[in-house]
């Protein structure tokens, strides 16, 4: 077992990132709820403990706060932003609102020796992101560093080893950020960087093989990222005992269905069966428009092939899912925090419960460039490693309104040229525009438009392409892609797709719009 940092969630936005900048300096972390139990932390035997930012204030009536016992751990603890606030309010200082609020770009200045801030310069920029700051500090603590509005920006107990920064050494904007994370891990908590993707795939293969023993593993693959990598280290671990199912619903991408079994079952030589439902998916869809209706009679369809399909197989005992730990992670409930609700995902319900099967989430632990990473040992190519977002119903949200075989017929050969045109296009740098941007993909309108072409009048259909950048799909804007690419897209698609006369760029942001269509 890898040593584990442990990092309580106070609500900041910034808490995943935290968590993953401690995870790119070969260390594992691990985001646990504000209030969990000190013996719990002790019991996992976390060797070093951060509390995160957040949007409360200490004096809040509803202000989340730890298990004091946390501070007798005997472990070193680093209080960030509101965390440095916590430890003063909880051991004897003073938190009051500052004079004026201090967000955005500041300049720290060190005037203390202090292992967090050893080798490196004694000023430079950091990121600040608080209305309360500490005004006296708790007993045994001294200030090491100030920023213009800050007097106590980092803070030391060096007996204790309890360490306080106002600002935020996880996000990009605070230079020698990773270096401070880095000195606290490996100069205060003595880790030792045992935390690796070849590392983490030996643990894995051994932790599949004692909870699975001689049982069988059914996985539902999409051929996206999650559900390849799942498959293939699932693979590596048990072979033959676990099958995958792949349903064709008539609604994947051009050449997709084709792609997925020669990658799995030519490649990996797994047991890949292929339910081919198309006419299934089209027919229970025939005539419905409503967004929304569309999604629940996939979901269900889905469910239903899928069941059938296993009942094919035989005794099956476990359900693997490519579960990452963003949808697994509890936001922490605090009032007014639109982070508050626990994240739905599509991969966590419906079928374990109809089923009646055990789970099985080998990527449970991970975050998706770790997912990624993973995928390249296993050895899985980059056409399915870096593979954009695509929705769990597939093309029948970016076909608008009714769902025609002609329709997605049009849509599939119009979103293949934009694919091939996106990674053979390339910026300064020589980085495809299909790595650079979050999404690219059209949309059919089920509308006519009147057009010309060789003298002819033509009243043929739309298609609007949608190229996004987003870091996290939750905010997204449209990518500015150069004309150039964008006119060979729309001259290809015109003159290859029979029934296309007109193309339109999407260029909405989210919020309002969203990503999808539908």
């Amino acid at each position: 077992m890898p040593q584990i940092i442990a990092v309580l969630d106070f609500g900041s936005q910034y808490t995943q990132v935290i968590a993953r900048r401690i995870r790119e300096c070969n260390v594992y972390s691990r985001i646990y709820h504000y209030a969990t139990p000190a013996a719990t932390l002790k019991a996992d035997g976390v060797c070093g403990l951060i509390l995160s930012g957040g949007p409360s204030s200490v004096y809040s009536p509803k202000a989340p706060l730890p298990d004091k016992a946390v501070f007798d751990l005997d472990v070193p603890v680093l209080g960030i932003c509101f965390g440095i606030q916590l430890m003063g309010h909880l051991l004897g200082g003073e938190v009051a609102h500052g004079a004026r609020r201090e967000y955005g770009l500041g300049r720290i200045e060190i005037f203390g020796e202090s292992p967090l801030f050893s080798g490196l310069p004694s000023s430079f920029k950091v990121w600040n992101s608080h209305g309360d700051k500490l005004l006296k500090l708790p007993a045994g603590y001294r200030t090491v560093a100030r920023t213009e509005n800050s007097e106590f920006a980092a803070i030391e107990d060096d007996s204790r080893r309890f360490y306080g920064l106002q600002f935020h050494p996880e996000v990009f904007h605070t230079e020698h950020g990773v270096e401070i994370i880095k000195n606290y891990l490996y100069g205060i908590c003595g880790c030792t960087g045992d935390w690796s993707m070849a590392g983490y795939i030996e643990s894995s293969v051994a932790a599949i093989r004692e909870k699975v023993g001689k049982s069988h593993v059914i996985l539902g693959l999409s051929g996206g990222v999650d559900s390849s990598v799942a498959a293939a280290l699932i693979h590596r671990a048990i072979g033959d005992q676990l099958t995958c199912v792949f349903v064709d619903n008539g609604l994947c991408r051009k050449n997709e269905v084709a792609a997925v079994e020669k990658l799995f079952k030519d490649n990996f030589h797994m047991d890949l069966r292929t339910a081919h439902a198309a006419d299934t998916f089209l027919t229970a869809l025939a005539g419905v428009t409503e967004p929304e209706k569309k999604r629940k009679i996939i979901g269900k369809t889905f469910i239903d092939v899928f069941d059938s399909e296993v009942q094919k197989i035989g005794p099956v005992d476990f359900l693997a899912q490519g579960t990452l730990y963003p949808d697994v992670i509890e936001s922490v409930p605090i009032e007014n925090n639109p982070a508050s609700l626990i994240k739905s995902h599509h991969n966590v319900g419906g079928l374990p419960a109809k089923m009646k099967l055990k789970l099985l989430e080998p990527l449970r632990e991970l975050f998706k460039d770790e997912v990624r990473r993973l995928g390249h040992e296993l050895g899985l190519p980059d056409s399915v490693i870096w593979r954009q977002p695509f929705p769990g119903p597939g093309l029948a949200v970016r076909c608008i309104g009714e769902i025609k075989k002609e329709y997605l017929d049009i849509l599939r050969e119009a979103d293949a040229i934009l694919l091939e045109e996106m990674k053979a296009a390339t910026d300064e740098n020589g980085v495809s525009w299909y790595r650079k941007v979050w999404q690219s993909f059209c949309v059919f309108l089920p509308l006519r438009s009147v057009g010309v072409m060789g003298d002819e009048r033509t009243y043929d259909y739309v298609i609007a392409l949608r190229i996004v950048e987003s870091v996290d799909a939750m905010t997204a804007d449209w990518a500015r892609v150069p004309h150039e690419l964008l006119a060979k897209v729309s001259s290809r698609i015109i003159n290859e797709v029979k029934g296309v006369n007109r193309v339109c760029f999407d260029i909405s942001s989210k919020p309002p719009a969203t990503i999808e269509w539908e």
